[in-house]
């Protein structure tokens, strides 16, 4: 059975006393958190904006149609981000299936500028060494910095989006700063 076809919550969690949300609060809640959703379904797929549209638009499909289901152990926005990370690895793994020696997804960049954005030079060219850096990291400390700086998410709720154990994200945090630190330093230096 696939991720899409599983229910996102388990059978034993889906209790009367699970906060439900009507459909208008699901779309008031999708539409105040459409940006930063895009910017993390961006950075779940590599970048790859089609595959990015294809799982934000996924995910907003299962938590609408009630196959993801919010229970309220969260925040709305904590839970989101974990469907649409699910729904991208869904969505990487189905496009690897069909292209051989894709590489796996890179989480490693902020969403990006506003179309017109005025982007001076120094700006552009800190944002290209903070990218360059990012990718030296680890998957997982990508990740979780993205999730910490980027949403403004704990390391707690970041553990949570991730799927690991709070003591994880925290040491891949820690030494995601000091790799970024040592990369950023480097690049400084020059």
């Amino acid at each position: 059975m696939s991720i899409m076809a599983q229910p996102l919550i388990p059978e034993t969690q889906r209790s009367s006393d699970a906060l439900t949300m009507d459909r208008p609060e699901l779309e008031r809640e999708l539409e105040r958190l459409h940006a930063e959703s895009w910017g993390w379904a961006l950075a779940c797929t590599g970048r790859d904006r089609a595959m990015a549209e294809d799982a934000l638009h996924t995910a907003y499909l299962r938590v609408l149609s009630g196959q993801a289901r919010f229970d309220g152990r969260s925040r709305f926005k904590s839970w989101l981000f974990g469907v649409i990370r699910l729904t991208a690895m869904e969505e990487l793994r189905r496009a690897n299936r069909w292209t051989a020696g894709d590489s796996a997804a890179d989480v490693s960049g902020a969403a990006d500028p506003a179309p017109g954005a005025d982007v001076t030079t120094e700006l552009a060219e800190r944002n290209a060494a903070l990218v360059a850096a990012m990718a030296e990291l680890s998957p997982r400390q990508r990740e979780v910095l993205q999730l910490v700086f980027y949403h403004g998410m704990t390391i707690e709720e970041a553990a949570g989006v991730m799927g690991v154990s709070v003591g994880s994200a925290r040491t891949h945090y820690d030494r995601g700063k000091k790799g970024l630190a040592g990369q950023i330093n480097e690049v400084d230096v020059r």
